[in-house]
């Protein structure tokens, strides 16, 4: 099991939390790290939508359809 240093874990279990802090901690402080990270989680992240979009029916959701991008507006409003 790997284990957290000191400063990762004040920082995952202190209040606030800023995630930002977190994951460059958690790949000590190397940000090319914690961008491919990142960008691999959101790779993983899609296609499991994906496949979760294949496999659910249009009642089961009542209409609603997962988006695989965030809307503008809804990033705006919790920056």
């Amino acid at each position: 099991m790997p284990t957290i240093g000191a400063d990762a874990y004040d920082i995952q279990y202190s209040d606030p939390v800023d995630d930002v802090a977190s994951a460059l901690a958690s790949h000590h402080g190397d940000v090319r790290a914690t961008i491919e990270t990142l960008l691999r989680d959101i790779r993983f992240l899609k296609q499991q939508l994906a496949i979760t979009q294949i496999g659910m029916s249009v009642g089961f959701t009542r209409g609603w359809q997962p988006s695989f991008e965030r809307d503008a507006t809804e990033e705006n409003n919790h920056a």
